[in-house]
């Protein structure tokens, strides 16, 4: 697609791989109910090793030396789990531990209680994340659970912003809106 906007080295390798094995194309229902003639399943991009690879690589341009300030990575589960989980990981790999954290869809009764579970700490500094945004209801939520728990959201990313309503649902929340791709970036238009 010659068409497609000029991006980094980096950003252009993700988006080939999102558009190899996460952009389905056909007749969707989203989660909003509305209908679309195409759907991320950026897992398949998250879940893959050369996939989570490109999307650290992606992750640590995006975000520069403000990914120095942050104490751990997640959001709301399933979206954010391979992504937290798989950049923190390849960090690792570079000499930059972050700690790891899911907020699970409702609060555990047994055991560690709550709905935020993994390796976090009150007064952390934390890197929201998600696989597509497409409202921002997702990321929001978990912005939420994050500072119910105290901890403080400073940034959210997310792999492609397909819906394009994420960046001002962030800044009502006072965070660092870097999203890796968006729906342009991908040939298409946002909320399409």
């Amino acid at each position: 697609m010659s068409d497609l906007p000029v991006l980094s080295d980096v950003l252009a390798a993700l988006r080939d791989h999102v558009l190899e094995h996460a952009l389905k194309e056909g007749d969707f229902v989203l989660k909003s109910g509305a209908h679309s003639s195409w759907f991320l399943d950026t897992k398949q991009t998250a879940c893959r090793a050369d996939g989570i690879v490109l999307v650290a690589d992606a992750l640590v341009e995006v975000m520069g030396r403000e990914l120095d300030d942050i104490d751990a990575i997640g959001g709301l589960t399933m979206g954010a789990d391979p992504v937290a989980f798989g950049v923190a990981a390849v960090l690792a790999t570079r000499g930059r531990t972050v700690r790891t954290f899911s907020v699970r869809k409702e609060t555990k009764q047994g055991g560690v209680t709550g709905r935020i579970a993994g390796a976090r700490a009150p007064g952390d500094r934390v890197l929201v994340v998600e696989d597509t945004g497409t409202r921002g209801a997702s990321p929001m939520e978990a912005v939420d659970q994050i500072v119910e728990f105290g901890a403080t959201p400073t940034a959210l990313s997310v792999i492609v912003d397909r819906g394009g309503t994420c960046a001002a649902l962030a800044a009502e929340r006072d965070l660092d809106y870097r999203p890796l791709l968006t729906a342009p970036d991908l040939g298409r238009a946002y909320g399409s």
